[in-house]
């Protein structure tokens, strides 16, 4: 029987801080990462044909909004789950996850990711 592979999770944010937080929390859960400080990066990742089950994505990143990456993103891996992450107050009509407002603290976004996953532990 072949071990589970862990699900790989892209975070896509320009503020540093955030994103090696969110990375080391999640690898620290046994998550698989990836992370972009901006959408050339990150669609480099979703390009390079590895499984992809969840994206955490920034809304306001330079060069184009959340929600038209998150949308690209989905094109790529059409089950992607998105939690999508703002220290702005943006409108979230074009949302196709939760919407959190930073600061948000650790347990929080985990919890989310968990339930995003469909995972309990």
């Amino acid at each position: 029987m072949k071990p589970e592979v862990p699900p790989r999770v892209l975070v896509v944010d320009d503020d540093e801080a955030f994103r090696y937080a969110t990375v080391k929390m999640l690898a620290d859960a046994g998550f698989e990462t990836a992370e972009a400080p901006d959408y050339r990066q990150a669609l480099d990742i979703l390009d390079d044909k590895k499984p992809l089950a969840l994206l955490v994505m920034d809304i306001v990143v330079p060069g184009v909004n959340g929600f038209a990456l998150a949308r690209m993103a989905r094109m790529r891996h059409r089950e992607l789950k998105v939690i999508y992450v703002s220290g702005f107050d943006v409108p979230t009509h074009e949302a196709i996850g939760p919407v959190l407002r930073k600061p948000i603290e650790g347990h929080v976004l985990m919890a989310e990711i968990r339930k995003s996953l469909g995972r309990t532990a």
